[in-house]
């Protein structure tokens, strides 16, 4: 069966197309970019599409594997674009916005018979297998807090524009069943990372979304390990967050992102991300610790297995979280995955 990386050009889909052909695959590399993609495409030996997102070229395709953001900008069309052409959708945007909008097209997927699959990388695998594990073993949770620890991660251009994108927004957490934004940094806790104790703050990360969709819980809150002078300089910076928001101020940001590339191959190899979670029912309490392969390295091998499943599994039409449609016991499935 075949699928397309769109945005195989940029630093993750060329990461995720390399591994493809390593692998055995014969994808179809697409994106907005001629000459990177057909630069990419000669080396690799694989066809190659030029084209828009408001001109889709899916015929002869199954399935996308979406990896041009920011998504909150693209993966609307394309999963228009998906459910028209009767091909299914999977991306690695992690993006809570972009969640809940999937989720929404559940029905029209499911009238398509398309299955749509966001978040198949590091956002979200990881916590949404772990919250998912966590519901199982407390049923009637009413709390979900997730956080994660990266030491010396470095971030892509593509992953440093999507946060500029969203960086005014400041933060949220689910609330009562419901998505509520709060400042950043709305909230700061030390957190029992396997490798050693961490201070972490919230952040707006997608598991507000998928979390939700996964297990149910009411109240979730997502944390990222930071140094409690970043936590105070954040705090500090809140006041001037929607400034941040203003275009020529976004595009001047945004044009310094695109000096970023990403973690080198050794970086990639080496690197090692710590997560846990917790679930309460306001009485019981569980906890468990993750580690994975540094970000990037695991969104490859991810996404490429999701990809994989995906095609192999009979049809289930509808929009779906990651531990919704592979199981919580997907991400134990991944090389390099610890469970501690």
């Amino acid at each position: 069966m075949a699928f397309l990386i769109y945005g195989a050009n940029g630093y993750t889909g060329e990461l995720i197309s390399r591994e493809a052909v390593r692998r055995g695959h014969r994808p179809i590399l697409a994106g907005r970019n001629a000459e990177k993609l057909a630069t990419l495409a000669k080396e690799l030996g694989l066809e190659s599409r030029v084209f828009p997102l408001d001109k889709p070229q899916l015929d002869g395709v199954d399935a996308v594997l979406h990896c041009a953001g920011p998504f909150v900008h693209t993966s609307r069309p394309m999963v228009r674009a998906c459910i028209d052409a009767g091909v299914h959708y999977l991306d690695i945007t992690g993006e809570f916005t972009v969640f809940e909008g999937i989720m929404a097209c559940n029905d029209r997927a499911s009238r398509a018979g398309v299955t749509l699959i966001p978040g198949v990388g590091f956002d979200v695998v990881p916590t949404d297998c772990l919250a998912a594990m966590l519901a199982a073993r407390l049923p009637g949770a009413t709390e979900l807090e997730l956080a994660f620890y990266s030491p010396g991660a470095e971030i892509s251009r593509g992953t440093l524009k999507t946060m500029i994108e969203n960086i005014s927004v400041g933060g949220v957490i689910r609330y009562e069943g419901k998505i509520v934004g709060v400042p950043a940094a709305f909230d700061a806790k030390e957190i029992p990372f396997s490798i050693a104790p961490r201070m972490a703050m919230t952040i707006p990360w997608g598991d507000v979304s998928t979390a939700f969709h996964t297990t149910g819980i009411p109240n979730i809150r997502v944390y990222t390990a930071a140094s409690p002078k970043s936590i105070k300089r954040m705090r500090r910076l809140r006041p001037f967050l929607p400034l941040l928001g203003i275009t020529p101020i976004k595009r001047a940001l945004q044009s310094f992102a695109n000096r970023r590339t990403g973690p080198d191959e050794a970086r990639r190899a080496t690197g090692r991300t710590y997560l846990w979670g917790r679930v309460s029912d306001g009485e019981r309490e569980v906890t468990m610790t993750m580690t994975t392969p540094e970000g990037y390295a695991f969104t490859v091998i991810s996404a490429l297995r999701a990809v994989e499943q995906l095609l192999a599994s009979p049809k289930r039409p509808g929009a779906f979280t990651p531990a919704k449609f592979f199981g919580a016991e997907f991400v134990t499935t991944l090389p390099g995955v610890e469970l501690t």
